[in-house]
C-alpha cells in the first residue's frame, strides 16, 4: 500500500514537472493583424510583458532576456511588419512609424493582453510612446532603451550635438545600402551606432544571423517618411511607471534622446546600463536584465 502511494505521488510530481516544463518552452506563433500576419514568440505565464525590437532586428533580439523574463512573467516578443524572415505583404509601401504603431495596438488588442508592460528599444521606442499616448488603456508600464528620436530635445546645444552625431553615425551605412550592399550596410550600421568597429563580430551568432536576415529592410527604412508628430507636452500625459535606459558607453545621440524622453514623462526614471552601448540587450545582457527585472518587479 505504501509503495503504491509513493508510486502515485512520484507520478503526480513527474507529470506536474513535465507540464511546467512544457508550459515554459518558448513557442513561435502568428496572428493576423491589419491585413498581414505578424510573428511573435512567447514563453512563461503571468503578467504580459510585450517586447518590441529595433531596426534591422526581430523578436530574436530579445533572446538574452527571454528566460529571465519568462521565469516570472508572460514573455511576448513581437516581430514588426517587414522584419524577420517572413515574406513581405507588399514591397514596403506601408513602411513608416505609423504602420507599426497601428499594428502594435491591434496586436495587443487581438491577444486581449492589455494592459501590458511595454518594452521598446531604439526604433520601437517612439512606437511604444505613441501607443502609450494614443491608447493609455493598453499600457501598464514603459521600459525604453535608448528611444531613437530627437523630437523632445529643446536645448539647442544638445540638439546640435545629437544631430551631428546621428549624421556621422548613419552616413557610412547609408552609402553602402544605396550602393546595393545591404549586408555590408547592416554590419557597418550596427558597429557605428554602437561606437565599436568590431562589435558585429563579437555578438552571439544568433544576433549576427538576425541582423543579416533583416538587412533587406534598410532600403525602405532609409527612405521612410518622418514619424508622426508628438510633443513633450503629449508625453506629459503618460501616467504609467516609466524607465528610460541608456548605455554607459553609448553615443551622444542616444544619450541626448534618452535624457529628453525621461524629462518629458512625469516621474520617469533614467537608468544607466554599466558598460552598455546601444546594443546593451545583446552586448551587456546581464546588467540590462538586472535593470529591466528590477523595474518590472517594482511595478
Amino acid at each position: 500500500m505504501r509503495r503504491s502511494i509513493v508510486t502515485i505521488v512520484t507520478l503526480v510530481f513527474t507529470l506536474a514537472g513535465y507540464e511546467l516544463a512544457h508550459a515554459a518552452a518558448p513557442q513561435i506563433k502568428q496572428v493576423n493583424v491589419n491585413g498581414t500576419k505578424l510573428t511573435y514568440q512567447e514563453q512563461g505565464r503571468g503578467r504580459p510583458i510585450v517586447l518590441v525590437h529595433g531596426a534591422i532586428t526581430d523578436y530574436r533580439t530579445w533572446d538574452g532576456q527571454r528566460e529571465a523574463v519568462a521565469a516570472h512573467h508572460h514573455f511576448i516578443a513581437l516581430t514588426m511588419r517587414y522584419f524577420g524572415t517572413d515574406p513581405w505583404p507588399d514591397e514596403g509601401a506601408k513602411y513608416s512609424m505609423k504602420t507599426p504603431t497601428d499594428d502594435l495596438v491591434a496586436f495587443i488588442q487581438n491577444l486581449n493582453a492589455g494592459p501590458v508592460d511595454l518594452v521598446g528599444w531604439s526604433y520601437s521606442g517612439p512606437i511604444a510612446l505613441l501607443v502609450a499616448v494614443q491608447h493609455p488603456e493598453l499600457v501598464r508600464s514603459l521600459f525604453l532603451h535608448e528611444p531613437s528620436t530627437l523630437a523632445f530635445v529643446t536645448d539647442p546645444a544638445d540638439l546640435k550635438v545629437a544631430t551631428e552625431d546621428r549624421t556621422a553615425m548613419v552616413a557610412p551605412g547609408t552609402a553602402a545600402a544605396k550602393a546595393g550592399d545591404v549586408a555590408g550596410a547592416a554590419k557597418i550600421i550596427f558597429n557605428s551606432v554602437n561606437g565599436q568597429a568590431d562589435l558585429f563580430d563579437t555578438v552571439p551568432p544568433l544576433a549576427r544571423t538576425m541582423l543579416l536576415d533583416n538587412a533587406r529592410t534598410l532600403p525602405i527604412s532609409l527612405s521612410a517618411p518622418p514619424p508622426p508628430a508628438i510633443t513633450c507636452e503629449q508625453l506629459g500625459q503618460i501616467k504609467v511607471p516609466t524607465m528610460v535606459a541608456m548605455g554607459e558607453l553609448t553615443r551622444s545621440f542616444y544619450k541626448v534622446a534618452a535624457g529628453a524622453v525621461a524629462r518629458c514623462i512625469p516621474g520617469a526614471k533614467l537608468v544607466v546600463i554599466p558598460k552598455g552601448r546601444h546594443a546593451a540587450p545583446v552586448q551587456a545582457t546581464s546588467p540590462f536584465n538586472d535593470a529591466l527585472l528590477r523595474f518590472l518587479t517594482g511595478n
